[in-house]
């Protein structure tokens, strides 16, 4: 049955890509959907006016924000599942080094100094691995150990949400101020096939990278010692899954805001399915966030009359999750 997992979990994205294509304010049949991509490939007739009314519907407005959502998703979640199998802690997420205050912090810099997004894209990377080199730098003064990266993370994460309670302060409250706290709050309506051109690629291979490296986590998650014995480099496989987890975390924030809780509750999702293996684990997350936050960005468009920001709807899907991520906390690692 595992064999098939993946296989399964692709068409099912596949499938809520197709449906995700066909909501909106102008709803659309799933198969009118489909009869419209197989005549961009050449496959069928479509009559012109409506092939115009399509491709502006389907690729210009809705296909960047789904292929968004896709990235986001998938990055967010193998990023959390890699980070719980490094930090051996359940209740771990990509957070927890400061890659997502420190992210904020620099797109919120970017939105104060400059009108360009470009800038404001690059200034979020780099402010998230700043913020995450901090935190590693002063777990490193203290033996480097995982607790002292745990709280290497805190100090980090605390003083970027600091330095961006400060960048808010000193904005233009009529014009910077909102667009800040609606970045904050995450959305993928600003997504654009340019902006996807220049993540893409560094994501998808940060993603696959991680998922080649289950058995490594695998033999990680053993301990140290058992690790050693293995003759797995410890040292380079725990801090180069944190850099490829810090990449794609800090890519996400620059493409779409701050999306919280999907790192924390779908390696969990996945793991009742999969079992604690990494080697399977991983893909799965990825798969299941893709899925997962297609899914939230169909009820982020649909449930009121103006669009809810994305992150707003996974944050109250996370709080019920959370209390499940306790439940089984106090089992154990599963």
């Amino acid at each position: 049955m595992r064999r098939c997992l993946l296989p399964l979990l692709l068409l099912t994205l596949l499938g809520t890509m197709l449906v995700s294509l066909s909501l909106g304010r102008y709803p659309l049949p799933p198969g009118e959907v489909l009869h419209f991509l197989l005549h961009q490939l050449g496959l069928g007739e479509l009559e012109a006016q409506r092939q115009a009314l399509l491709h502006n519907l389907i690729v210009d407005i809705r296909l960047p924000r789904v292929l968004a959502a896709v990235l986001v998703g998938a990055a967010l979640s193998i990023s959390g599942a890699a980070y719980q199998a490094v930090f051996r802690n359940p209740l771990v997420s990509p957070g927890l080094l400061g890659v997502l205050p420190g992210a904020a912090t620099g797109a919120a810099l970017g939105l104060v100094f400059s009108d360009s997004w470009w800038i404001m894209q690059v200034a979020a990377f780099a402010t998230g691995f700043l913020a995450v080199a901090i935190g590693v730098g002063i777990a490193g003064l203290f033996g480097g150990s995982l607790v002292m990266l745990v709280l290497g993370g805190i100090i980090s994460g605390a003083l970027f949400t600091a330095l961006l309670s400060l960048v808010k302060y000193v904005a233009d409250p009529y014009n910077q101020l909102p667009a800040i706290v609606y970045w904050l709050m995450g959305s993928l309506a600003t997504a654009e096939l340019p902006d996807l051109a220049r993540v893409a690629i560094p994501m998808g291979l940060g993603i696959l990278l991680l998922a080649s490296l289950g058995r490594a986590l695998d033999a990680l998650s053993m301990g140290d010692d058992e690790a050693a014995t293995l003759g797995l480099p410890i040292r380079r496989v725990r801090y180069g899954v944190i850099a490829l987890a810090t990449l794609i975390s800090a890519l996400t924030v620059s493409l779409a805001g701050v999306i919280g809780w999907v790192g924390l509750l779908v390696p969990h999702i996945a793991r009742l399915i999969t079992g604690p293996g990494n080697r399977l684990l991983l893909p799965a997350s990825a798969l299941l966030g893709a899925i997962f936050l297609l899914l939230a960005d169909g009820l982020a468009r649909n449930l009121a009359e103006t669009e809810i920001p994305i992150g707003i709807v996974t944050e109250l899907l996370g709080i019920p999750a959370f209390l499940l991520v306790l439940h089984r906390a106090r089992k154990g690692w599963v």
